[in-house]
This record gives C-alpha cells, sequence and structure tokens, in this order.
C-alpha cells in the first residue's frame, strides 16, 4: 500500500520536522510514504470570505493536480466523521482489501479546504470539533496512520 500526505504549507518548526522524520522511517515498514507539500498562499489578516474563498481554492487546484487517479482520497475536515484508532485501522485494512492500493490524506492550509477538494474526497475524516494548526494536524495524522497500521498487524502499540 501507498500513501500520501498532501499538505498546503511547509513545516516551520524543527521539533514538527523531527516527528515527522521519525513517523516516517516507522511508517516505511508497512507501507510506501510519501509527503507532498504544496504552497500555500499569501494570507494576510482581515481577509474578506470572498479572498478567503480565492485563496482556498488556489490552493485546492494545487491539491487536486497532486491526486493521481485510482487513488481514494481523505480529507481532514472538521466537519467529517470521527473514528478512534481502532475504527480507523479498520477503515485502512478495508481498504486494502477491496483492492485500494493508494491513500491519500489531505490536509489543508490555515483557511481549510476548497470546496472541489471537498467533493473529490472520498471520505471526510474529522479529529475533533476543535480546530489544530495545519503543522500539528500532520504529525497527529502520521501518528494515527502509522497507529493503524501496529493495530492492523496485531503488534503492540501504546494505548
Amino acid at each position: 500500500m501507498k500513501i500520501t500526505f498532501i499538505t498546503v504549507g511547509r513545516l516551520k518548526e524543527k521539533y514538527f520536522s523531527a516527528a515527522i522524520e521519525e513517523y516516517s522511517k516507522r511508517l516505511g515498514k508497512y507501507a510506501a510514504f510519501e509527503i507532498i507539500e504544496v504552497p500555500d498562499e499569501k494570507a494576510p489578516e482581515n481577509l474578506s470570505p470572498a479572498e478567503e474563498d480565492i485563496i482556498r481554492q488556489k490552493e485546492g487546484q494545487k491539491i487536486l493536480k497532486s491526486i493521481k487517479s485510482g487513488g481514494y482520497v481523505i480529507a481532514t475536515a472538521i466537519n467529517g466523521k470521527q473514528l478512534d484508532s481502532e475504527s480507523l485501522s479498520r477503515f485502512m485494512a478495508k481498504l486494502g482489501v477491496d483492492g485500494i492500493s493508494h491513500i491519500y490524506f489531505i490536509i489543508g492550509g490555515s483557511l481549510g479546504l476548497s470546496g472541489e477538494v471537498l467533493e473529490r474526497a472520498d471520505y471526510l475524516l474529522s479529529f475533533s470539533p476543535m480546530t489544530f494548526p495545519h503543522q500539528l494536524m500532520r504529525v497527529m495524522l502520521a501518528e494515527q496512520v502509522y497507529r493503524g497500521f501496529k493495530i492492523m498487524n496485531g503488534e503492540p502499540y501504546h494505548k
């Protein structure tokens, strides 16, 4: 199986980069793992809703261009479905059984995801009704995907 994270923007903090590097190494045991970073658009303070939409659309077009056909797309979205770790593990395992060999996880920028990206998604995944920084979200998602593979393989993992 191949797992691709498509994210808006680059990691700026070294501690987030170090965490992603560690989870990338751990995930390599279970799946081909890559991160595609699409450039974020400049978003100054006090944008109008229309200006925010334009930024989301520009970032969304970059995201959509990074998705190859045949992949299953899971977008992180506050209004998506919340799963516990075991359910996410079962969900990923079922995708594999169903013949899905490439899963894309999408993490938007600071303004979220465009309507086009949300429409393209096969599944909307929410971690919480709370809002998290998109850089932290990348680490949290990597940890949960790794945990999912550990559970899938019947291997112990800290609860």
